[in-house]
């Protein structure tokens, strides 16, 4: 049975250094040392731990990373935002908030018909910025089925929402060429 306290009192200091050097903030650190430890304690459930600073060094540094990618796509993901309200306010013509309106409404109705795993891979990857790993680990499905379920539904979404929008420029329909 492994002791945990002994553990944790005699890599602790190492994991912290780890994360707070890649992560330069304490709460961020705070939190990666925490994640580290769970992780660790689940993988130590599965076998004998032989080497616990080496594999507490790789569980922190992953962990930091994936906190850093979590802080820079939130980063950029307010930016868009603010520059999306930015532009709203300033110049929305009621014909483009229309369109847009619209288009949100045929995407809504695209994914009530959809596979509800696509539908849900779609929403998880598009809408809440999730990565593939996140979104796998959340449905109880491969990295690899994510990626399948996520291409299959923007395939038939973008199939679907053509057949509702104008034709982009140079193509034209059946209808058009038509006398």
């Amino acid at each position: 049975m492994t002791d945990w306290s002994q553990v944790v009192r005699q890599h602790g200091p190492v994991v912290w250094r780890t994360a707070y050097r890649l992560l330069n903030h304490e709460a961020d650190a705070s939190d990666c040392f925490q994640d580290t430890f769970v992780c660790v304690l689940e993988l130590s459930r599965a076998g004998a731990v032989r080497n616990w600073p080496g594999l507490l060094k790789r569980v922190a540094t992953a962990r930091a990373l994936d906190r850093l990618r979590q802080r820079y796509r939130e980063a950029v993901r307010l930016t868009r935002l603010r520059d999306e309200v930015e532009g709203a306010g300033k110049a929305a013509e009621p014909s483009r908030l229309a369109e847009e309106a619209e288009l949100a409404e045929h995407l809504r109705g695209a994914l009530a018909k959809r596979d509800a795993q696509q539908a849900e891979v779609f929403c998880l990857a598009c809408l809440e910025g999730l990565d593939y790993r996140q979104i796998a680990k959340q449905m109880g499905i491969t990295v690899n089925d994510v990626g399948v379920l996520l291409h299959r539904a923007k395939s038939r979404l973008r199939e679907r929402l053509r057949a509702h929008g104008p034709a982009p420029a140079g193509e034209h329909s059946a209808k058009e060429t038509r006398p």
